[in-house]
């Protein structure tokens, strides 16, 4: 059926540093599939508080976050759901007449992950990165069962504060450790950043490793996975973190959660 756009259509909306047209094509396909009154936009924005002032004041039924807004945007809103408030990170906005509550899906789809490829949790892993994401990976291990690891990560503070929350070990750096398990939560190998080109691990770490898991989305095959994947590794994508996370944001928006087989049409568009 085909739908038009008219003066009640819900619009969702995203706010992310480098926007992709990843959520666009997921949400809207499922829109047009289950025919919801429903549009999704992607954006980027310089002035946060005035973006989240808009998705209120123009009645927006949800935004999605991204890096580096995930913890910035918590000040704008109305209330944490535990699954925000358990490690202080924001990926999801969901407006009812104004009143903003945040989740976050990320952490859900992380932990349906781990579960998923049965990553044994007697395995030693390494973290990089000590933002809004590793907050996410790094609380779904430990829930998850996993009882060695290690935060690794440049700023100091908020890797050791990561690592305490978390019960894990601090290291500004690889050295000394032999994980099974290497993951990237940080921008490098992310289309347009600076360390689009580069891998978050050097080949000898990922040699020693069993599983690499990059929660990059952009693009689906980073650096670190293209090489992973050479190597024989079992890999974990950002593509595959971001279509779980977003159908648990069209189910926050919509109310409807879309059956199997179509959410894979859906990620399957979506990674077009």
């Amino acid at each position: 059926m085909t739908r038009y756009l008219n003066k009640d259509t819900q619009v969702c909306i995203s706010l992310a540093a480098r926007p992709s047209n990843f959520g666009t094509r997921f949400h809207n396909y499922l829109y047009d599939a289950l025919d919801l009154d429903y549009l999704y936009k992607a954006f980027t924005t310089t002035d946060l508080a005035a973006a989240i002032g808009g998705v209120k004041a123009l009645g927006f039924r949800g935004c999605a976050i991204s890096m580096p807004f995930k913890e910035a945007v918590i000040p704008l809103v109305d209330e944490l759901d535990s699954s925000a408030a358990a490690i202080n990170s924001v990926n999801t906005l969901v407006n009812t007449d104004g009143y903003l509550k945040a989740y976050n899906t990320d952490y859900i789809a992380i932990a349906k992950l781990l579960q998923a490829y049965r990553v044994p949790t007697d395995k030693v892993f390494a973290l990089r990165g000590s933002g809004g994401m590793a907050k996410a990976v790094a609380f779904a291990l430990k829930n998850a069962g996993f009882k060695q690891g290690f935060i690794v990560a440049t700023n100091e503070k908020t890797g050791k504060q990561l690592a305490d929350q978390s019960g894990y070990q601090y290291q500004p750096d690889m050295h000394g450790i032999k994980a099974d398990m290497l993951i990237n939560a940080t921008p490098v190998g992310m289309s347009g950043g600076k360390a689009a080109d580069s891998m978050a691990f050097t080949e000898a770490a990922v040699s020693q490793a069993e599983v690499i898991f990059d929660v990059v989305a952009l693009p689906a095959i980073t650096p670190l996975i293209s090489y992973a994947k050479t190597q024989g590794k079992t890999v974990i994508t950002g593509a595959e973190v971001f279509a779980i996370q977003a159908v648990e944001q069209f189910v926050l928006y919509t109310g409807i959660r879309p059956e199997q087989a179509l959410f894979e049409k859906a990620a399957a568009y979506a990674r077009g």
